[in-house]
């Protein structure tokens, strides 16, 4: 049981050290200055430790401090180390951890993503204190008022807060335990349900794609060639002429949200609208109007469909739709072998040991839809055109 009081602590005058419990002293000097004192063991020596002023620090303080240097040196940790080092933010770690990610992200869209979600769910709640004196409670605090509302959000926020604790543990800046562990029991559970992206009718498809043909501008090229190819904003926005040889495009792993490389067949009409775009620029099949500062080609920004689409007065559908427009296309009128539509779209399909025994990417396949998904897309099928099975 503590010894010391606060009363007790200004009633004592004579020089000496008087303990207050697991290690904790005040030592009165001979000129009557009070101090606190930590004597524990560290690597098996034992040390004294200073821990400021008694008339600066309560005694509440005191104990605190003495209580988390034990528990550094109880770890294997030397205290005083931790101590002296210079005091990390949590804001300070978090661009530190930033800095460290940034080469491994695949767009400049999703770099400033992930930390703008810290920045608004997290900062003003801890952003400006000392990253070792943030625990659980705090970081539930955080997320409690997202968690049922905006469970995606905060499911994502989570994960970055357990990726930033770990770093700074790693790097000596947090001994205790990453606090995002405490909260399995203590968040509840939340269902989800899927939301699909508002898609077009694959049956409205060809007069869209006629509206679509009479646009002008880059940014109607660009949504030309998404549809035709059945790939995400980010790949055809992307585009680089590097990637094209003949009648087929591959896209580097760095840029496929799978992370692996994805070929693709080039129908008619898909190559009709790189030759509607050659020679803009050497590097991007469509790039943005705007350059970097150093004078290299700037790729589109993401917004650039929806101002498309609103100068088409078309409300309701979003440019991720047009892959669930084409997955619907391959079903219900292509009748195509769904391992082939899946392809098509660079999903992964099938069991983990039917992936494993899968080497073929179904290349030639794919072509045959592409081709007819190209000439219907573009209304130059008179009539439906029925895959052939395999």
């Amino acid at each position: 049981m503590p010894n010391l009081t606060a009363r007790k602590i200004n009633a004592l005058k004579q020089a000496g050290m008087y303990g207050d419990g697991d290690g904790l002293y005040l030592r009165i000097g001979p000129t009557g200055a009070k101090s606190w004192i930590l004597r524990t063991m560290v690597h098996g020596k034992r040390r004294e430790l200073g821990l400021g002023s008694a008339s600066l620090i309560p005694l509440a303080e005191a104990r605190e401090t003495a209580r988390s240097l034990r528990k550094i040196a109880r770890a294997g940790g030397d205290p005083d180390t931790v101590r002296k080092r210079t005091t990390l933010t949590f804001e300070q770690a978090t661009m530190q951890v930033y800095e460290n990610l940034l080469p491994t992200w695949r767009s400049e869209g999703h770099a400033k993503r992930w930390l703008s979600a810290i920045e608004r769910y997290t900062f003003p709640y801890f952003g400006t204190r000392p990253i070792e004196t943030i625990g659980t409670s705090d970081v539930l605090s955080a997320l409690s008022p997202i968690w049922a509302e905006k469970n995606d959000t905060a499911k994502r926020v989570k994960q970055r807060l357990a990726a930033i604790f770990d770093w700074a543990k790693g790097a000596g800046h947090y001994p205790h335990e990453n606090p995002v562990n405490g909260l399995l029991k203590a968040l509840p559970a939340v269902k989800t349900r899927v939301v699909h992206m508002p898609s077009l009718p694959w049956q409205s498809l060809p007069a869209f794609m006629s509206a679509l043909s009479e646009r002008k501008g880059l940014s109607a090229r660009t949504l030309e060639l998404l549809i035709l190819t059945a790939t995400r904003s980010g790949e055809a926005r992307g585009a680089r002429w590097s990637e094209f040889q003949g009648a087929e495009w591959v896209i580097p792993a760095e840029r496929m949200k799978s992370g692996r490389p994805h070929r693709i067949p080039l129908s008619d009409e898909a190559l009709a609208v790189l030759d509607k775009v050659r020679g803009l620029d050497e590097e991007l099949l469509f790039p943005s109007q705007k350059r970097n500062p150093d004078g290299t080609s700037r790729v589109q920004s993401d917004v650039v469909f929806k101002a498309l689409m609103k100068r088409m007065n078309i409300e309701g559908i979003t440019t991720h739709g047009f892959r669930s427009t084409f997955r619907d296309w391959c079903g219900e009128s292509a009748k195509a072998d769904r391992e082939v539509a899946e392809a098509a779209l660079a999903h992964s399909f099938g069991s983990k040991v039917e992936r494993a025994y899968a080497r073929s990417d179904l290349f030639d396949r794919r072509r045959t839809l592409m081709n007819s998904w190209g000439q219907y897309a573009t209304g130059k099928a008179g009539k439906v055109v029925q895959m052939v099975r395999a």
